[in-house]
């Protein structure tokens, strides 16, 4: 068990992995303050609009998800663990509000929003910046956090005495 967990922190010494890190970082802790100091536009007003249900309590509870995991991944600690509930948000983003603009309607009770053009075009459109976080956190969570981590650095402790 202690092996594995050490393996799932364990990472390479590659630098420019920061830089996915930063963006990710970045774009969640942005995304989750904005939740918070704008509920109405990007929090629970905007989950009540598509059709999540407990607008309230999940526009705050995805914004304090995107606040804390992606400050990790922006110090790089626990990358792997922090890009799990990072993906899980990212998925659940496409199901609920970019399917429908694919099949041009509402979908299991989502809501489509008002476009010009509707299908699989205006999907990818709408949907590049979700496809680019959940591409990105999932990079991490195969590679780690890289050399400028703190993954990097934490040493396992054995008990084998040395």
């Amino acid at each position: 068990m202690q092996k594995t967990f050490w393996q799932l922190i364990e990472t390479d010494e590659n630098n420019a992995t920061i830089f996915i890190r930063f963006v990710v970082g970045l774009v969640f802790i942005s995304e989750g303050i904005q939740k918070f100091l704008l509920p109405e536009l990007r929090g629970a007003g905007r989950f009540e609009r598509i059709g999540i249900p407990f607008p309230e309590f999940n526009g705050y509870f995805v914004g304090s998800v995107e606040l804390v995991f992606g400050f990790l991944i922006l110090i790089g600690l626990g990358t792997r663990f922090a890009a799990v509930p990072l993906i899980l948000i990212m998925l659940v983003a496409l199901f609920t509000t970019k399917i429908p603009i694919l099949l041009g309607s509402e979908f299991l009770g989502f809501s489509l929003r008002e476009l010009e053009h509707y299908g699989i075009l205006s999907m990818l459109h709408e949907s590049r910046n979700d496809l680019a976080m959940l591409f990105c956190s999932l990079f991490l969570l195969v590679k780690g956090g890289g050399a400028w981590s703190i993954d990097r650095h934490i040493e396992p402790h054995h008990s084998d005495g040395k």
